[in-house]
This record gives C-alpha cells, structure tokens and sequence, in this order.
C-alpha cells in the first residue's frame, strides 16, 4: 500500500468522515462523538486510531450487533462516587460524553468518583477521554478490555483483550502528562496495519497458531498475540480484565468474543477521575511544583515525557492541516460512492 502522506484539509476530514459515517446508518449525535474522536487522532498523526478506523467503524455495523442510534442512559444513584452509563449496544463515544459532566461534578464534590460505561463497543484510542478530564483539572486513568486476541506470559491460546489503559494528569498552562497504551506488545489497530500495508510485525509480538514466534501479521491473527513485557505486563492485563469486567457488571475478553465476534468487541470501560484540588488542598501549589519537577528531572537528561510526539504533532497541524495516508484517503473518498453503485 502505498504510504506516502498527503495534506488534507481538518474540514475536509471531517465532512467526509460525517458522510460515510451517516452513510453506513449513524445518527447524527453518534457520527459527530465518533468524528471528533478520529479527527482528534489523526490531528495527533495517531493513524492507527485516525481515520483508518472508519474503516472497521462502518464494517461492524455489518458484522456485528452494534446499534447507530442508541441514545446512552446515565445513572448517578447507584453510590455518590459512581456514575454507570449504558451505552445500549452502541459505539462507547457518545455514552462518555454524555457522562462526563456529572463525572466531573462527582469528582470535585467527592475528591473521587468512577464511571462505568456498560453494552459499548469501544474502537478507539483511550487518551482523548482521559485528556478531556485533565482540560478539567482532574487526574484520570482510563481501562477497557477488548477481544482475546492476546496469550498470557507462559501461554500460547489468546485469554487477554489487548487490554489498554491510559492515565492523564493535567499540567496547568500546559498540555498533560499522558500515556495511553495497550498491555499487549503492539496494538491490535497496528497488527491491522501491517496486514494491509503488507509489512512484516516486529520481532517477539506474536505467535502463530502453533504458539511459534511470527512476524507475519496473517499468521499472527490465526495464532496470539503476546503482551508487552513477559509476566509484568501480562499481570497487568489481568488486572484490566478484572476492573473493565467483573467489577463493573460487564463482560472479559473471552466473553466478549463469544458473545459477538465481529470487528469491534463489545464489553464496558471504567473511567477514575481524581481531584488534585481535593486531595492537596492549601498545598496544592507544594505538590504540583514537585510534579513539575519529576518531569524536569525526565526531559533535562534527554528522556522523552509519554505522548511528546503526539504533542508535536498537534502543534505541527494545529493549522487545520492534517497528514493521511494517500492510499487511505483515496479508499475513504471511495466508500460513499461504493454505497450508491
């Protein structure tokens, strides 16, 4: 496939990923919340959670049980400090969004309050959610689990989703300390990549479905992928298993895919939204100045902050010019008309 990036418009972006989104049977309100999290993304040069993904996006409608137009119920009576969203078997974007007002309310009032987001198909990156409650003030970690694509430490059968978490703490004047990253060694959106653009994985992200290594990505998908950091990472992609599923009332990895196998997994996403505010009180200056300097201690001898390079990038495009994938491009300008023939 051919890789050379071109410059396209934000507008142009947008327009056209609200027309196939409307066009494969999105409503308006679930088009927009889908929208801004792509062009968010790719404005990040993020590709693998850019506009690629209107690509599986619109294919699950067909493959899987999602619906376009569920409009997401909230419910803040369970316990003060939790919120529960059911998204209805729809796209987990606009479910958040929907929450996130009274999140952030619950967190200012309690120091601490937890969203579960239950019934949603999740496609997207985690750090845009988790960036969202640092513009409020608030640290946020963010986990959800997905399908088991992915063998423990020592296994070599898929148990694990992939499995991401993301953590944010705002930075006041600045833009935040973020991470955002899959337990598995690669993301499952770049495994896909690689299949379509035709390039080889990296070495120690997979095995086939003999449990041997691969750096074939058709191999890899018939077998497992492995997580990242052998038994620390798979413990980790344990705990995400338990906190996205069980404890929140919503399906693991395993069940997931039994319950629909179609491109996007359905299951739930917990979001943990913190205070500073509450919890330093009249020393809130003391602590941030230390968190300051933890990250000065990072960058002066020459390390990288997590997300420095979406950083960049950002500020790179922040004239409304986005960096995609001719090939790709072409291929989204394709699909409207591949609907009317």
């Amino acid at each position: 496939m051919d890789d050379v990036l071109i410059s396209v418009s934000e507008g142009e972006a947008n327009t056209l990923a609200m027309e196939i989104l409307k066009e494969a049977g999105f409503s308006q309100s679930h088009a927009e919340a889908i929208t801004q999290s792509i062009i968010t993304a790719q404005r990040d040069e993020c590709h693998s959670h850019g506009l690629y993904r209107l690509i599986s996006c619109t294919r699950a409608l067909q493959t899987g049980r999602i619906d376009p137009a569920a409009e997401p119920s909230v419910d803040g009576s369970t316990a003060p400090a939790i919120i529960r969203a059911d998204a209805r078997h729809a796209i987990s974007l606009l479910a958040f969004q929907k929450a996130m007002p009274l999140l952030v309310e619950r967190s200012r009032s309690l120091g601490m309050a937890a969203l579960a987001i239950n019934n949603c198909y999740h496609f997207s990156a985690l750090w845009p959610e988790a960036e969202a409650l640092a513009a409020e003030g608030l640290v946020a970690i963010v986990m959800t689990v997905s399908h088991a694509w992915v063998a423990p430490a020592g296994g070599n059968a898929p148990a694990f989703g992939t499995n991401p978490i993301a953590f944010a703490w705002p930075r006041p004047g600045r833009l935040p300390f973020v991470f955002d990253f899959a337990t598995s060694a690669i993301a499952r959106g770049e495994l896909e990549l690689c299949r379509r653009e035709g390039r080889p994985l990296p070495h120690g992200v997979a095995v086939d479905r003999a449990g041997n290594p691969t750096t074939d990505p058709e191999a890899a998908a018939e077998g497992a992928m492995l997580t990242f950091g052998g038994y620390k990472g798979s413990a980790l992609s344990a705990m995400i298993e338990l906190m996205a599923g069980p404890l929140i009332g919503d399906m693991t990895s395993a069940a997931s895919l039994a319950y629909d196998s179609g491109t996007v997994p359905c299951h739930g996403e917990i979001i943990l939204a913190f205070d500073p505010a509450r919890f330093m009180g009249n020393h809130a200056p003391l602590h941030l100045a230390r968190g300051e300097a933890l990250f000065d201690s990072i960058v002066s001898q020459g390390a990288r902050l997590p997300s420095a390079r979406r950083h960049l990038a950002r500020k790179r495009n922040s004239k409304g010019q986005l960096r995609v994938r001719s090939a790709l491009w072409q291929e989204l300008q394709d699909m409207p008309n591949e609907r009317h023939e």
